[in-house]
């Protein structure tokens, strides 16, 4: 099998896509002064991201480990852009966590570090052929995120990140499982060996596979990885984790993480739907995803914490992108990509306005922050513009892509769309009343001058805002390939 591996290696842009965040990795770990590891985090991810951008142009043959198709390659591109911009949020809000002494040295050597041990785990997932390290790299992004959460070692801290272990691992106890029954339905078709682990090969035999086991995997991998997608009721980590951790992390778990984890799922639907005699994968995936809206919604409204409030905002657009996508065909397709690659900028950059808002008022919780847009106008209305556009408010990309899931939903099940549009209504509701708070009114608490870049804030929402205006031909043309292989 070794000459396989070796015709694979040549292709530098997928191998740089691996290579650049593994070698920066093992520097910022040992490498002193914040300022210089700051510095080579965001060109670090600036790298992998151009490497990655070379994935539309150059393709590789497919080898027994690693392949590139126009999926992952959507994955790819949003989550190292997604990853280059959050580094140049990180570089100022940890530079002010270090100036009042919530961190050390010693701990922002270690953040740099797991930071680009988390690129390259996502990166590692997202391109690899097959399922046991697809498996083992999702596992790995897990405990790097873990170690993250706990880095401020408060209790609270400690609590979020060992939930997040305790839960993550038995998501991923039940991918695995369902990652071992896939090949035992396979081996019969393609053999012992690791070629029953080929994503290629399954999908090319996958009319043979066993039907029965397949039913099964299936279960146990949508509750493994919808487990770390943040689908109800295996959402209790990710609340706690948004919390508790560095708002960069909240950035990175809502804008990519949770992405990788719903590409696995996605990766096994299609095996499932090319095998007729296997149930259709969608319904239990619909299911999920709008019993994770609904709930979200409604658990907005009780919400003290302004990162936590977003992160149930997460779980709701994951459920709604993971219900699209459960409906299946060309149009709700369509719209689930647009929607989740819409929630990704959206989201991290509300985190991005969120983390700063957090170190000037020196408070997480919602009563205590009144005002922004007077108090600190660029700030208040980047913050509201973004709540605006997670709300799915025109002219915004979100109104777009969600518009296309309740049109597609309506023609095809006109019951589930009354409860779609309910539970989009319901979380609206929650996160216009909670803005009005924020955003107007009589400023309270410290008025002291934001030390940050708008730059990352701003350009994502810039690209939200083109989005809901007007989508360039050649990405339309994408989005719609990559529907018809999701099928």
């Amino acid at each position: 099998m070794m000459p396989h591996v070796l015709t694979y290696l040549p292709f530098e842009p997928a191998i740089a896509v691996l290579l650049i965040p593994a070698c920066a990795a093992l520097l910022l770990a040992v490498l002193p002064g914040y300022r210089l590891t700051a510095y080579l985090n965001v060109l670090a991810t600036l790298a992998t991201l151009l490497a990655a951008l070379t994935l539309f142009i150059l393709r590789p043959e497919n080898g027994i480990y690693f392949f590139v198709d126009d999926l992952n390659i959507v994955f790819v591109v949003l989550g190292t852009f997604v990853g280059f911009t959050t580094s140049a949020f990180s570089a100022s809000y940890i530079g002010h966590e270090l100036e009042i002494g919530r961190l050390t040295p010693a701990n922002l050597r270690f953040y740099h570090a797991m930071y680009q041990a988390l690129m390259f785990a996502m990166n590692l997932a997202l391109l690899a052929n097959n399922i046991g390290l697809m498996w083992v790299a999702i596992e790995l992004a897990t405990l790097t995120t873990v170690l993250m959460v706990g880095i401020y070692r408060t209790h609270e801290a400690l609590e979020a990140a060992w939930k997040y272990f305790i839960l993550g691992s038995v998501g991923i106890a039940l991918a695995l499982f369902g990652t071992i029954l896939v090949y035992m339905a396979a081996r019969p078709a393609i053999g012992e060996g690791h070629d029953a682990m080929v994503w290629t090969a399954l999908m090319a035999k996958a009319g043979n596979l066993n039907p029965g086991l397949l039913n099964i995997a299936f279960i146990f991998l949508m509750l493994g990885y919808g487990t770390k997608v943040g689908l109800a009721p295996l959402h209790a980590w990710l609340p706690d984790a948004h919390a508790e951790g560095p708002t960069p992390v909240s950035a990175v778990l809502s804008g990519l993480l949770l992405n990788v984890a719903l590409y696995a799922v996605l990766r096994f639907k299609m095996l499932m739907a090319a095998n007729p005699a296997a149930i259709a994968p969608g319904p239990l995936m619909a299911t999920l995803g709008l019993l994770s809206l609904v709930f979200a919604g409604f658990m907005l409204y009780r919400r003290r914490d302004i990162k936590r409030m977003f992160a149930y905002s997460s779980i709701e657009h994951m459920g709604l992108i993971t219900f699209a996508f459960g409906m299946g065909g060309p149009l709700a397709n369509f719209a689930a990509l647009l929607h989740m690659t819409m929630h990704s900028l959206t989201k991290s950059a509300i985190f991005f306005a969120v983390g700063h808002v957090a170190q000037v008022k020196g408070t997480q919780k919602v009563a205590e922050i009144r005002g922004l847009t007077e108090s600190h106008p660029l700030l208040g209305w980047g913050l509201v513009t973004g709540v605006v556009a997670i709300a799915g408010l025109p002219p915004l990309g979100i109104f777009m892509s969600e518009f296309l899931i309740v049109s597609s939903t309506f023609a095809r099940s006109p019951l589930l769309a009354v409860v779609l549009v309910l539970g989009l209504l319901v979380a609206l509701g929650a996160l216009m009343l909670r803005l009005s708070d924020i955003a107007f009114g009589k400023p309270t608490g410290s008025l002291a001058k934001v030390e940050a870049s708008y730059v990352p804030l701003f350009s994502h929402l810039a690209l939200v805002l083109g989005a809901g205006i007007y989508l360039p031909g050649p990405l339309v043309a994408w989005f719609q390939n990559v529907a018809r292989l999701l099928g």
